[in-house]
């Protein structure tokens, strides 16, 4: 069975969701979590007139947010009796860190929220879900 779930985080309602499922099944048998978010790249070119945030505070004020999102995590397992560490890292798209960090943590699942979003509306907006289910060969659990 699994020894290892990664379990992306981004704050949101359905997150928590899945977060609270995942200490669930590592309960039951006995694996432990790696909490994981993913720090956007910094949006405004280098070469731009126009600074709204400067690079440095940008990634700072990014973490800063992310640690919130771990800490949660962090303290629910430890809650419920299960080991947890967390990573960040910065990607250009999360589907690509999910991906990275699971395969790097040498986890044996990972198991994420989806919007379930159906139809047309899947198919033009995307998910990270559907985009980390075509691009890994790790199982993915999808929690909803």
């Amino acid at each position: 069975m699994f020894r290892h779930i990664l379990v992306p985080t981004d704050g949101s309602e359905l997150s928590h969701k899945a977060i609270d499922g995942a200490i669930d099944l590592a309960q039951a048998v006995g694996a432990r979590i790696t909490a994981y978010a993913c720090l956007p790249q910094y949006p405004y070119s280098p070469f731009s007139d126009v600074v709204v945030e400067p690079p440095a505070e940008f990634l700072q004020r990014s973490e800063r947010e992310a640690r919130v999102h771990l800490r949660e995590v962090e303290m629910a397992a430890r809650r419920a009796g299960v080991a947890v560490e967390s990573r960040t890292s910065v990607h250009p798209a999360p589907y690509l860190g999910i991906i990275e960090a699971a395969q790097q943590g040498a986890c044996d699942v990972i198991f994420m929220a989806s919007h379930g979003r159906r139809g047309l509306g899947s198919l033009l907006i995307g998910s990270e879900t559907q985009r980390v289910l075509t691009h890994t060969k790790i199982p993915v659990i999808v929690y909803r």
